[in-house]
C-alpha cells in the first residue's frame, strides 16, 4: 500500500515499508520453533545450532538428501559457495583437506575433478563427511583419514594444502582480539609451518 502525503498543495504517493507488525515477526519466530519440533530429524536441534539449522541449504544444498552434521559441524562448516569458489581457486590436482570436519570442502574439491585426501582426528567427523560425500556422489574421488594432520604432514604430498583449523566457535565473539595463535590443535604460525612440508 502507498500512503499519499500533500507536499507545497501537490500529492506524493510514498510506499510504506514492507515490515511485519513486531506481534506478526513474533509468531513467525513460534511457527520457525514449532517446525523444528515436528520434523522428527531436527528435534535434537539445540538452541545454539537453530540459527545454523535456519540456514541449512547455505551450508548443504542437498542438505534434505540425507545430510548429517554434529553440533559442531553446524557452525564449523564452509557455505556451499563459498566452498565452490574455494574449490575453483584451487587450479586442481591432489588437495589435502587437512580439518575436513562434516566434508563441506573437500565435497566441493572432489566436484571440481580434483583427489581429496580429507583428514579429521574425529572419527565421528570423518564418518559424517563420508555419508555426506555420498550424498553428492563425491565419495570415490576422497580418502578419508582418521588422525591428527600434526602428525601425518610430514608423510602428505599434495598440489594444495587446504586449512581451516577449528576456530572455537560462536563464543569467538566474546574476545575482542582474535588471532591466529588462538587457533587450535596448533596455532596458525605452526600450521602454517607443518603445512609448507605437505
Amino acid at each position: 500500500m502507498k500512503k499519499t502525503v500533500a507536499i507545497n498543495d501537490s500529492e506524493v504517493l510514498i510506499p510504506r515499508k514492507n515490515r511485519r507488525p513486531k506481534k506478526r515477526r513474533k509468531h513467525a519466530k513460534r511457527r520457525v520453533k514449532v517446525r523444528l519440533k515436528k520434523r522428527g530429524r531436527e528435534e535434537s536441534v539445540s538452541s545454539l545450532v537453530e540459527k545454523y539449522w535456519l540456514q541449512r541449504y547455505d551450508l548443504f544444498s542437498k542438505y534434505d538428501e540425507g545430510i548429517r552434521m554434529d553440533e559442531e559441524g553446524w557452525f564449523s562448516v564452509t557455505p556451499e559457495e563459498i566452498a565452490i569458489w574455494h574449490a575453483k581457486r584451487s587450479g586442481g590436482g591432489l588437495v589435502v583437506d587437512c580439518f575436513t570436519g562434516v566434508g563441506g570442502n573437500a565435497i566441493q574439491f572432489a566436484k571440481m575433478c580434483c583427489h581429496v585426501v580429507a583428514i579429521d582426528i574425529d572419527p565421528q567427523k570423518v564418518e559424517l563427511a563420508l555419508n555426506n560425500a555420498k550424498v553428492y556422489g563425491v565419495e570415490d574421488y576422497i580418502d578419508f583419514i582418521v588422525g591428527d594432520f600434526v602428525q601425518l604432514a610430514l608423510a602428505l604430498k599434495g598440489d594444495v594444502v587446504f586449512l581451516a583449523p577449528p576456530w572455537g566457535g560462536p563464543s569467538y565473539k566474546t574476545i575482542e582480539n582474535f588471532t591466529l595463535d588462538l587457533l587450535k590443535p596448533k596455532d596458525g604460525y605452526v600450521l602454517m609451518l607443518v603445512s609448507i612440508h605437505s
